[in-house]
């Protein structure tokens, strides 16, 4: 049962309202967690549920898990992105230390991701297409003669991106799922590797996703190959690099053009593409790079997410902790230490050099 504490406070005005104070176990709750996180939560482990159900109705789960690995780090990932870390150095956006507090964050997440997260996300995409297929059959498009099969990848991999950025869109609009993917975001050293930096129910909301693939199945089905590809196009977007497109960035995402989305001082629903720049440019979110953008600072502004940059030390396990618990927490101004130092476009340039080398 609710305990009231009924504070009745006098005023000249009569028209004032009563303040009333409601305490009891759900108010104390709220005071502790931030509740709308775990419907993130229930829907994660319902999908799981209904896969494990249904024996992931009929797909192999562990070749799918392989795949993923493969896409994540497989030898043409690594390889890719070892070149695009010698990239990074010889023309970076901003000057970096070798291996710089933020690159050594963004390589536990992807140690995370290819280890414990792989299971979820594979568990979670072969469940949601198995629920699409047995309770919309309707939404497969049968084998259509006139399409080739590489028009059908293509529209797929377009339709697919699309998905991406409206989910995207989502996470940046919708408060709950803004605190999972506010991680993202907290990212001060950005790099290749930032891709990965990612919370694991972040996936949830991007299982719209899957369904390009799931309507024209019968037309033609997404290589390991060509996700790799997509994948590589995400994180070289994320890279350390002073690279544009020229005129093809009218239509791909480059790096300049996506360190707007990341600015801590500016806003961060804009340049929301994954792999192509066309979504943005149609529901008018597109700014495009200019030489001032470029080396801009990226970051939370505040940091109401604790980061590895804050404090003498980068306490990298504490901090990874912090950061995947953070959803969960009650809203409210950032606390402890985090909220005592300063971000880095607000030191000197002295300050920030010797920070970012630490």
């Amino acid at each position: 049962m609710l305990s009231v504490l009924d504070i009745r406070t006098r005023s000249a005005d009569p028209a004032e309202p009563t303040v009333r104070r409601v305490s009891g176990p759900l108010s104390a709750l709220r005071s502790r967690v931030y509740l709308p996180a775990f419907s993130i939560v229930a829907v994660a482990a319902a999908l799981v549920a209904l896969g494990w159900a249904d024996r992931w109705g009929g797909s192999d789960f562990g070749p799918s898990m392989t795949s993923l690995r493969v896409v994540l780090i497989g030898p043409l990932t690594l390889a890719v992105i070892g070149v695009i870390m010698v990239i990074e150095r010889v023309r970076p956006a901003q000057r970096r230390a070798l291996v710089a507090r933020g690159h050594r964050q963004d390589l536990l997440f992807t140690v995370f991701n290819a280890t414990l997260v792989v299971p979820l996300v594979t568990a979670l995409s072969l469940s949601f297409s198995e629920i699409a297929r047995h309770d919309l059959p309707w939404i497969i498009l049968p084998r259509i003669g006139t399409v080739p099969r590489w028009g059908a990848i293509a529209l797929i991999l377009v339709a697919m991106d699309g998905c991406n950025w409206f989910a995207h869109l989502a996470n940046h609009r919708v408060r709950f799922l803004w605190r999972f993917h506010e991680l993202h975001h907290s990212q001060e050293d950005m790099n290749v590797l930032t891709v990965f930096r990612t919370h694991p129910l972040i996936h949830v909301s991007y299982l719209i996703a899957l369904i390009p693939g799931i309507v024209l199945l019968a037309n033609g089905a997404l290589t390991t190959t060509l996700l790799v590809v997509y994948g590589l196009i995400v994180a070289f977007a994320h890279s350390n690099t002073n690279l544009g497109f020229g005129p093809l960035g009218r239509i791909f995402v480059s790096p300049n053009f996506h360190r707007i989305h990341h600015k801590v001082d500016g806003p961060q629903d804009v340049n929301l593409g994954f792999a192509l720049s066309i979504w943005d440019q149609l529901f008018h979110l597109a700014v495009f790079p200019t030489p001032e953008t470029i080396r801009t600072d990226t970051g939370l502004p505040g940091r109401p997410l604790i980061v590895e940059q804050a404090g003498a030390r980068p306490h990298h396990l504490s901090v990874f902790a912090a950061q995947l618990a953070a959803p969960f927490r009650p809203l409210g101004p950032p606390r402890g230490p985090v909220a005592l130092v300063q971000p880095d476009n607000a030191l000197t340039e002295p300050e920030a050099a010797e920070r970012r080398t630490a």
